[in-house]
């Protein structure tokens, strides 16, 4: 029968070869996955954490693999590879390497010449990172983990609390929705606000 997942607003739905790609074949259900996956990226967050990371290593796509890789490489056999079919979200599968460079390239600016509050270049980052969709799955809680480590490696700030919402809350998942479409409409305040919160 395989995994059978029911998903949310805001998520996007793995296709039928994506699934198979899933390496615990007894997770059969939405809170297994979700419990297993959690389980994968608090090791991830112990790695990171403990590590004297450079911007420049930071703002690597050898990094970006590598973090989703380890947030999500006990679970899924694709976690770390760039995704290979085009999403209800994200670049053409075709541009996420040259999107993501662009990307990489325009934060270390942003660093280097302190084109924004260290909040703001860390969250834009982050909101960039999650409208490329670089992978199949997991792109959210990847950027959001990409910003923690910015805040904290490159501007010895603390993460950020993200409305302190896993597992989610409707209120928490549904202010965070609507932060990043105003983000999307170019107004980045709301995600600054709710990335504090």
């Amino acid at each position: 029968m395989g995994l059978i997942l029911d998903y949310e607003d805001g998520q996007t739905p793995l296709d039928e070869d994506e699934k198979e790609g899933l390496l615990i074949p007894t997770i059969a259900t939405r809170a297994e996955l979700d419990e297993f996956e959690q389980q994968n990226i608090e090791h991830a967050i112990q790695w990171t954490f403990g590590r004297r990371l450079r911007v420049d290593t930071i703002l690597s796509e050898d990094f970006i693999k590598a973090m989703h890789k380890r947030m999500f490489g006990e679970v899924w056999a694709w976690a770390g590879e760039f995704r290979h079919s085009n999403k209800n979200i994200g670049v053409d599968k075709w541009l996420i390497a040259t999107e993501l460079k662009n990307l990489l390239d325009d934060a270390g600016y942003w660093i280097q010449n302190n084109t924004y509050p260290p909040d703001e270049w860390a969250i834009r980052f982050k909101h960039r990172l999650v409208s490329i969709h670089c992978f199949s799955n997991g792109n959210g809680r990847h950027s959001r983990l990409m910003a923690d480590v910015l805040i904290e490696k490159v501007a010895g700030l603390p993460v950020f609390t993200w409305g302190r919402s896993y597992p989610a809350t409707t209120a928490a998942r549904t202010a965070y929705l609507q932060a990043m479409k105003s983000a999307d409409l170019h107004d980045i305040q709301p995600l600054l606000i709710f990335a504090r919160a």
